[in-house]
C-alpha cells in the first residue's frame, strides 16, 4: 500500500507540474507570439522601450508625442523627433491618457483619478477643468469633449472654447474610454466592459452601432472606416468597420493596442501599450483609399 501511494503521488505530482508547465506555456505563447497582419497590410515596430504607451499625437515637424500611461505621478509625455532623438516634454504625470490637438498647442487627461484636462501651448500649462479619470478627447474647433473611464458614474463633457463653459452631456456611464467624432457628424463613445461602440443622440438614448467587442477602448474614424483597438493584454485586436458596416480584423496578437492615428503618408501609427512600442501599419500597395 505505501508503494502504491507513493506511485500514485508521483503521477499526481507530475500531471500537475505538467499542467502547470502547459499553462506558463501557453501565456508566454499568447505574450510573445508576433503580431499578426491581414492580408496585403504589414505591420513593423517603429518605436520600442515607450513604457506604456498610449495616446499618440503625431506633428508637423515629422515628431511624435507619446504619452506614457503610469500612475502615481511616474506617467509622461515624451516627444520622439523624426531623427529618434527622446526629449520628456512633461512628467510627474498620474497615467496621462488622452491626447489631442487644440488651439495651437495640445491638450491632454489624466487617468488617474482627480486632475484638470490641461492645454499645453508655447510652454505654457493652461487648466481647463477638473475631471475623475478622463481618458479620451476630442476636439472640434469650438468645443473640446473629454469623457470619464469609471464604473458607474463617469460622465461626457463638452467645454466650450469661446466661454470656458462646461456641460455635463451624459452621466451615470461605466467604462467609457474611447471619443471620436466620423465624417457622417456622429460622435462615438466606447462602452469598455459591455462591449460596444455608441453614438451620442439628442434624444439621451445613445444607439448601439457596434457591439460584441472584446474590451474596445480608443477610436479613430476615416476614409477607410471606423477603427477600433481592444484593450486586451492576450489576443488583442486592431478592428475596422467599412462604410458598408463589414469589419475587418487588421491586426491580431497584440497586447493592451491603445490609439491609433494616421501617420500622414496614408498608413497609420498603433500605441501596443502591452508591449512597451509603437507600431507602423501599412496598406496594401493597391488600396487607393484617400485619406484626409
Amino acid at each position: 500500500m505505501p508503494i502504491l501511494r507513493q506511485r500514485s503521488t508521483r503521477i499526481a505530482l507530475t500531471a500537475a507540474a505538467g499542467l502547470v508547465a502547459a499553462t506558463l506555456g501557453f501565456f508566454a505563447w499568447q505574450s510573445f507570439y508576433p503580431v499578426q497582419a491581414a492580408k496585403g497590410w504589414e505591420v513593423e515596430v517603429l518605436h520600442r522601450d515607450v513604457d506604456k504607451a498610449a495616446s499618440l499625437l503625431p506633428q508637423a515637424d515629422g515628431s511624435l508625442l507619446v504619452s506614457r500611461e503610469l500612475d502615481d505621478g511616474h506617467g509622461s509625455i515624451l516627444k520622439i523627433t523624426a531623427h529618434g532623438d527622446r526629449v520628456v516634454l512633461l512628467n510627474n504625470l498620474s497615467k496621462p491618457d488622452g491626447m489631442v490637438a487644440a488651439q495651437g498647442g495640445w491638450v491632454f487627461s489624466q487617468e488617474g483619478g482627480q486632475a484638470p484636462v490641461t492645454l499645453y501651448r508655447d510652454g505654457q500649462f493652461v487648466p481647463l477643468f477638473e475631471g475623475f479619470s478622463v481618458q479620451g478627447l476630442w476636439n472640434d474647433g469650438d468645443h473640446l469633449f473629454a469623457i470619464e473611464d469609471r464604473k458607474g458614474d463617469g460622465r461626457l463633457m463638452r467645454y466650450d472654447w469661446q466661454t470656458g463653459q462646461l456641460d455635463v452631456l451624459r452621466s451615470g456611464l461605466s467604462e467609457t474610454e474611447g471619443l471620436t467624432r466620423c465624417h457622417d457628424g456622429r460622435l462615438l463613445y466606447t462602452e469598455k466592459g459591455t462591449g460596444i461602440v455608441r453614438a451620442l443622440a439628442d434624444d439621451g438614448n445613445d444607439p448601439v452601432v457596434v457591439q460584441g467587442l472584446r474590451h474596445p477602448t480608443f477610436l479613430m474614424c476615416d476614409q477607410r472606416g471606423l477603427w477600433i483597438s481592444e484593450d486586451n493584454t492576450h489576443r488583442a485586436r486592431l478592428l475596422r468597420i467599412d462604410a458598408e458596416g463589414t469589419q475587418h480584423v487588421e491586426l491580431t496578437f497584440l497586447k493592451a493596442p491603445q490609439s491609433i492615428v494616421a501617420d500622414g503618408k496614408g498608413g497609420y501609427l498603433l500605441a501596443e501599450g502591452g508591449r512597451n512600442r509603437v507600431l507602423r501599419l501599412t496598406p496594401p500597395a493597391d488600396d487607393a483609399t484617400a485619406q484626409r
